[in-house]
Order: structure tokens, then C-alpha cells, then sequence
């Protein structure tokens, strides 16, 4: 069993800063493909970034060049580093774990991005 646990929401003016922590126990992220989504209220999931267990990186459009996902298996943390965020990037961000045996969530964080 893999436990996440995301940390480092909250609310930031546009054009701000975010780090968010996906930190995971029970068992090793290593062995897994990390994911961020988010999700705001009456809207499906979305997809954001992806860092695969080789640490291949591939983003949505909107988010290119604005955030960064990044893992660190020694530290079995996953991150999502969001620069000049914008009011669309308010959501609720959640890590999720997927390898071809299992598939795991976390609980998600709130970011608000809000002048």
C-alpha cells in the first residue's frame, strides 16, 4: 500500500508562487509513474503533468513553462513547482501514483490563485 500526502497549497496573488509536496510512505515511489491533477468544483479531473519512473516529464499546454514536476526518490517525495500562476490555476491538486499493478491518491490541496 502507498500512502500520498499533498502539502504546500494555499493563496497567492497572480504571477505567484507555488511549491506542492506530494509525500508518499508504505512503499517506495520509485516504483511508479507520478501524476498531478486538479479538479474545481463542477468540473472533471484534469490532467496536468506527469514524471515517469525514468523522470520523463511531458505537461499540459496550458501549464508548459510555468510548472515543473519533479521527484525525489531517496526522499520518496514527488513535486510541483507553479510559477507565475494565474486565477485559471485554482483547483484542488492531488499526486497520484499509477504502475501497471496498482493506483494510488492523495487527499489534494487547495491553491488559489486570487488578487
Amino acid at each position: 500500500q502507498l500512502q500520498l500526502v499533498e502539502s504546500g497549497g494555499g493563496l497567492v496573488q497572480p504571477g505567484g508562487s507555488l511549491s506542492l509536496s506530494c509525500a508518499a510512505s508504505g512503499s517506495s515511489i520509485s516504483e511508479y509513474n507520478i501524476r498531478w491533477y486538479r479538479q474545481t468544483p463542477g468540473e472533471q479531473r484534469e490532467y496536468v503533468a506527469i514524471i515517469t519512473k525514468a523522470s520523463r516529464t511531458y505537461y499540459i499546454d496550458s501549464v508548459k513553462g510555468r510548472f515543473t514536476i519533479s521527484r525525489d526518490n531517496a526522499k520518496n517525495t514527488a513535486y510541483l513547482q507553479m510559477n507565475d500562476l494565474k486565477p485559471e490555476d485554482t483547483a484542488v491538486y492531488s499526486c497520484n501514483a499509477l504502475n501497471s499493478y496498482n493506483e494510488y491518491w492523495g487527499q489534494g490541496t487547495q491553491v488559489t490563485v486570487s488578487s
